[in-house]
């Protein structure tokens, strides 16, 4: 397949117009055109989400309770709306999306997209590991019998790590603060000793799998960064001696703008108890998450998508947002949704080159000029894996 004189970003910067070739799943030509042969269009690699959820509700009309419909659903039909959720983040130019919440539910769902049994993006699963009380833990009521693993103590931290690499889990998620959607806990209680977290950390990396902290505290994000986490997840109170430190050592941060305020102005379903916490971060964040750019800190594509709070379709907003929150230039801010958020999860996509996974946006507009132009009403077709997905080709 292949698309000639078309505007190419190819995921660092504007490469004018050239002639584009791929193959089911390999891109093998980009080659400079005499002239720009589509009118208003362009072509960009297909964006990536390095923090989403995709087991949630993802059917039509307001969704249930975001608490209870987890607990009085099936599995087998949690994993169908999952895989409604990526597929419907693939057609809206999302290709590579990383669960960080998984279980055998996400990594199946993995499989079966990349066997081809059926059509979608391309999808990472790291495992949680959490505490007795601690924000993963708090999802479920305590009475409830069914509950997520945890682990308390260095050795059983190890343990939970080793069983979800034998579960075939690309990484782990870590949780070293409270949480927003979590119930009865507050973001600046501790989760996890230094020993528990220095213990996860080495376990995960000895099996060769990224480690990615939940952390909206000072605390919290300063013990994950200490004791040499991958990526940092929320980031809200981040101080400025934490983004120096970030900054210098590059480690990738996941804003999760979008969902944040949400929460914080009601304008979803959520307790009076998760909208107050989410204010409260909310009140202080724009200043530091602002600063920390400024001081050159990684901020990379991060939604915490899951169908309640954020939709699967909403990154391409949540870019634009990080360029009015964050004050990123659109170049920037399309770099941190595509080759920079690519390359801080170890895919080898975000960028249209030969070699490199067929994964590309068709749009109408100029994005790298004007990011407004990134809009879902301006996706022309979308190809995924090399096959198109969404749309009609011009």
């Amino acid at each position: 397949m292949r698309l000639d004189g078309i505007p190419l970003w190819d995921g660092t910067e504007f490469r004018g117009p050239v002639d584009l070739a791929w193959e089911p799943d390999r891109i093998t030509g980009v080659t400079p055109a005499a002239q720009d042969g589509h009118d208003g269009l362009c072509v960009l690699p297909g964006l990536v989400d390095t923090h989403v959820h995709l087991v949630g509700y993802a059917g039509p009309g307001d969704p249930p309770d975001f608490a209870t419909w987890p607990l009085t659903t099936t599995r087998d039909e949690q994993v169908l709306h999952g895989a409604a959720h990526a597929q419907r983040a693939m057609r809206h130019g999302v290709t590579t999306l990383r669960d960080l919440a998984g279980d055998e539910a996400q990594i199946a769902l993995r499989r079966v997209f990349d066997a081809g049994v059926l059509p979608g993006p391309r999808i990472q699963v790291h495992g949680v590991v959490g505490m007795t009380a601690g924000h993963n833990d708090l999802f479920v009521p305590p009475a409830f019998p069914v509950r997520k693993p945890t682990a308390d103590g260095p050795d059983e931290c190890r343990k939970l790590v080793r069983t979800w690499a034998r579960a075939g889990m690309d990484g782990i998620k870590l949780t070293t603060s409270g949480g927003v959607l979590s119930i009865g806990d507050k973001n600046v209680w501790r989760n996890y000793t230094r020993d528990e977290i220095r213990a996860v950390v080495d376990e995960a990396h000895a099996l060769g799998m990224l480690v990615a902290s939940h952390a909206h505290s000072e605390d919290g994000i300063r013990v994950a960064v200490e004791e040499g986490v991958d990526s940092i997840e929320h980031g809200t109170l981040m101080s400025r001696d934490l983004a120096e430190t970030l900054a210098a050592r590059r480690t990738p941060v996941a804003p999760t703008l979008l969902i944040n305020e949400a929460i914080a102005q009601g304008r979803v379903p959520v307790t009076a108890e998760a909208m107050a916490k989410a204010a409260e971060l909310v009140a202080t964040r724009d200043v530091l998450l602002a600063q920390a750019a400024a001081l050159g800190v990684r901020f990379v594509l991060g939604t915490d998508a899951n169908g309640h709070h954020v939709q699967f379709g909403d990154q391409l907003a949540e870019v634009v947002h990080m360029t009015r929150i964050l004050g990123l230039d659109a170049e920037s801010a399309l770099r941190a949704a595509t080759s920079d958020a690519a390359d801080s999860i170890g895919m080898p996509v975000g960028r249209v080159a030969v070699g490199l996974g067929a994964d590309l946006v068709v749009l109408r507009g100029r994005p790298w000029e004007r990011i407004e132009d990134l809009a879902t009403e301006n996706i022309v077709a979308v190809v995924s894996r090399g096959r198109l997905v969404a749309g009609r080709l011009p």
